[in-house]
C-alpha cells in the first residue's frame, strides 16, 4: 500500500483513490486464475521473486461484467450494512463504530474460514469517492484501543482493500474487487488456491445476485435511508481520524497454523 498522500492524515487523499483506481485497471503482474461468464479472477505475481522478506500478503482481482444492475445500485448494496446482514454467507459478525468524516468510517466485521482454519477479522477504515465517470470504495485496517484483536479469531490486516465500479450503461456496469490483505496465521496452499479458484467467484456470484433483489428489498427497508449518499443521515458517533493508526501485520501475533492439515478437506 502505498501511503503517500496519507503521510498529514490516515484519510485517504485524492491521490490514493487514483492509485487504487490504477491497480484495479492494471493488467501487469497478474496471473489469470479464472475466466468464465463475464467473471475473470487474478492474483498477483510478485515482480521479484526471490523476494521472501516481510508479510505474506495476498493479493487478489476479480472483474464482473454486469449487464443486469446499475453502477449506483451495486455501490449502494457494497454500502449498505443492513441488507449485507441478509445475503453475506461468510459474514459472522459486522457492525459500524465510528463516523470519521463525511465519506469516511470506521468497522468492524469477521468472517467464517474453511475448516480447520480459524476465522479472521479486522477493524477498517473505509472511505469512498463519487464522480461523474466513477465510484470508489477503498479500506485498510487500523488499531482502535477498544476493540483489540480478540482470542476466538486471528486478527488479519487489510493493508489495501476496496471496489471499483465503472458504469457502461444505465443498468450496466464493470464491477471490480481488489484485496491487497495478510490473513496472519500460515494458511495451507489448497485454501490459497480456493480463495482465487473457487471462492472469489462464488463471492462475486453471490454479491450481483444481491444486487439484483436489492432495490424491491430497499423499496421496504428504509428507501430514503442512505448516509453513504447523504451524510446528514448517519447517526454514527464521530470520531477524530488523529485517534487511528494503520495496523501493520508485523505488530500483531502471527498464529501458527501449520499444523493444521494440509489437504483439502472438502468444498
Amino acid at each position: 500500500m502505498k501511503t503517500d498522500g496519507w503521510i498529514e492524515s490516515i484519510l485517504p487523499d485524492e491521490s490514493a483513490f487514483s492509485d487504487f483506481k490504477a491497480k484495479c485497471l492494471s493488467a501487469e503482474n497478474w496471473l489469470s486464475k479464472y475466466n468464465s461468464h463475464g467473471m475473470q479472477v487474478w492474483i498477483e505475481v510478485p515482480a521479484d521473486k526471490g523476494n521472501r522478506v516481510g508479510p505474506k500478503v495476498h493479493k487478489i482481482k476479480c472483474k464482473i461484467t454486469i449487464k443486469d444492475v446499475s453502477a449506483a445500485t451495486m455501490y449502494d448494496v457494497i454500502h449498505d450494512s443492513e441488507y449485507r446482514k441478509t445475503w453475506d454467507p461468510a459474514m459472522v459478525e459486522s457492525f459500524d463504530i465510528a463516523r470519521v468524516s463525511a465519506c469516511a468510517d470506521l468497522g468492524y466485521y469477521s468472517w467464517s474460514c474453511p475448516k480447520p482454519i480459524k476465522n479472521r477479522d479486522v477493524v477498517t477504515l473505509r472511505s469512498w469517492r463519487v464522480t461523474d465517470d466513477d465510484y470508489v470504495i477503498i479500506n485498510f485496517s487500523v488499531k482502535h484501543p477498544k476493540f483489540p484483536p480478540r482470542t476466538d479469531v486471528v486478527r488479519a490486516v487489510s493493508v489495501l482493500t476496496g471496489y471499483y465500479v465503472k458504469p457502461t450503461g444505465p443498468s450496466s456496469c464493470v464491477f471490480i474487487y481488489l484485496s491487497q490483505a495478510d490473513p496472519k496465521g500460515s494458511l495451507p496452499k489448497w485454501l490459497v488456491n480456493k480463495a482465487s479458484q473457487v471462492l472469489a467467484p462464488r463471492v462475486m456470484k453471490c454479491i450481483h445476485a444481491a444486487a439484483q433483489k436489492y432495490p424491491e428489498w430497499k423499496r421496504h427497508n428504509c428507501p430514503e435511508h442512505k448516509p453513504w449518499l447523504f451524510p446528514e443521515q448517519c447517526a454514527l458517533p464521530r470520531m477524530d481520524p488523529s485517534e487511528l493508526a494503520i495496523q501493520r501485520g508485523d505488530s500483531l501475533e502471527n498464529l501458527d497454523e501449520s499444523s493444521e492439515q494440509d489437504a483439502d478437506p472438502q468444498e
